[in-house]
């Protein structure tokens, strides 16, 4: 007889689906070269993955908490790939160093 397996989402996490949203959208990217991700400054990209959330909530979580996973992940992400700047000498006002 033939059974069929109940299908696994592709994110174990809700902080995985919200990241999944927002690089559905274009708000954010990876770094080509290591792989971070980085804040594509995008307002209407913001705003379009924030709607996503409230729209289309993974299963068993509510739209407003969807919303709030979207806006945490993307406070967490930067708009510079901290290796990159490590490479170039500089760390454009990362990490709290004084330029004077």
């Amino acid at each position: 007889m033939l059974m069929f397996r109940e299908r696994r989402l592709a994110y174990r996490t809700i902080e995985g689906w919200a990241r999944s949203v927002l690089l559905e959208v274009g708000a954010i990217r990876e770094c080509e070269e290591h792989g971070w991700m980085q804040d594509r400054t995008d307002p209407h990209a913001h705003h379009r993955a924030i709607e996503i959330a409230r729209e289309m909530p993974p299963p068993g979580v509510s739209p407003e908490a969807a919303a709030i996973a979207v806006a945490e992940v993307l406070d967490g992400i930067g708009d510079t790939c901290p290796e990159c700047c490590r490479k170039r000498g500089t760390d454009d006002g990362l990490f709290g160093s004084d330029s004077a």
